[in-house]
C-alpha cells in the first residue's frame, strides 16, 4: 500500500478564511479542493473521490446540512466535518442527524482541526483495513495463513502462530511496506490503549521479528511515536 496524500472537500463560503484553510491543510501535506458554496461543493464531489469533507453550515445557494444530505445519498462513509459561526445546540444536532463525525465553532483553533481530522480518518481506516476479509499474504519467502494461523517459510514447516501473533502480523501484512498505525493494532486486538498493552505489543512484535528473521529482505521497522512499518523489499 502506497502512502497517499489524503483529499480533502473544503466549502467555506469566505474567501479569506477559506484560502488560509486551504493553505494550512496543504502545508500539512493533505490535498485540498476548495469550493465556495454548497452546489460548487457537490459538483466537485461528484467528480473526485475524497477522504474527508469540511463543510461551512451558513452558505449561499445551499447550505452545509442540505449539502451533507446529497453527499450522504452518494457516498454513506466519507467524514464530514461542520465549520459554523453559530454555538446553538439545535444545529449541533442537526448537523449530527444528517451524519456529521464532527463539528467546530469559529473561531477555533486550526491545530484542533488537524487533530480532529487525523483521529477521524485513523478510526477510518481501522474500520476499513481491519475488517478486510483477505486472510492469505505472501510475506517475502513467507507465507501466511490468518484463517489457520500457520506461518511457512519457502514452502517448509508450518508454524503454529498464537491468536494475538497471527491477528498483529495479519494487520502488519495489511500495511505492508506502510504504517501500521500503533493505535490501530492496540484497538483493533487488545480492545485497549494504555501503557501495559503497549507494552505487551512490543512483546508480540520481538516474537514476530524472531520468526521472519529467516527471510533477510523481511523486516519490522519501528517508527517512532507512530507505530511499525512490516517492510519487504522486493527487489533483492
Amino acid at each position: 500500500m502506497n502512502e497517499q496524500q489524503k483529499k480533502i472537500l473544503l466549502v467555506e463560503d469566505d474567501p479569506n478564511f477559506g484560502t488560509i484553510l486551504k493553505d494550512y491543510l496543504m502545508m500539512n501535506d493533505y490535498q485540498v479542493t476548495h469550493a465556495k458554496n454548497g452546489m460548487e461543493g457537490f459538483e466537485k464531489f461528484k467528480k473526485d473521490d475524497f477522504d474527508l469533507c469540511i463543510l461551512d453550515v451558513m452558505m449561499p445557494y445551499k447550505d452545509g446540512f442540505t449539502l451533507a444530505k446529497e453527499i450522504r445519498e452518494k457516498n454513506t462513509d466519507v467524514p464530514i466535518v461542520f465549520l459554523t459561526a453559530k454555538a446553538m445546540k439545535e444545529d449541533v444536532l442537526k448537523g449530527y442527524k444528517v451524519g456529521a463525525d464532527d463539528y467546530l465553532n469559529k473561531p477555533f483553533d486550526s491545530e484542533v482541526l488537524l487533530m480532529k481530522i487525523k483521529a477521524i480518518m485513523q478510526r477510518k481506516a481501522t474500520e476499513t483495513v481491519s475488517d478486510s476479509k483477505q486472510f492469505e499474504f505472501k510475506i517475502g519467502g513467507f507465507d501466511l495463513n490468518s484463517k489457520l494461523r500457520f506461518l511457512t517459510y519457502n514452502g517448509g514447516e508450518q508454524v503454529k502462530l498464537s491468536p494475538k501473533e497471527n491477528e498483529l502480523l495479519r494487520l502488519l501484512a495489511l500495511h505492508e511496506n506502510d504504517l501500521m498505525p500503533r493505535e490501530l493494532a492496540l484497538t483493533k486486538i487488545w480492545r485497549d490503549d494504555n501503557y501495559f498493552t503497549s507494552r505487551s505489543m512490543d512483546v508480540y512484535i520481538a516474537k514476530l521479528r524472531k520468526y521472519l528473521k529467516l527471510d533477510e529482505n523481511v523486516e519490522i521497522l519501528n517508527i517512532h511515536g507512530e507505530g511499525f512499518r512490516l517492510v519487504v523489499n522486493q527487489n533483492a
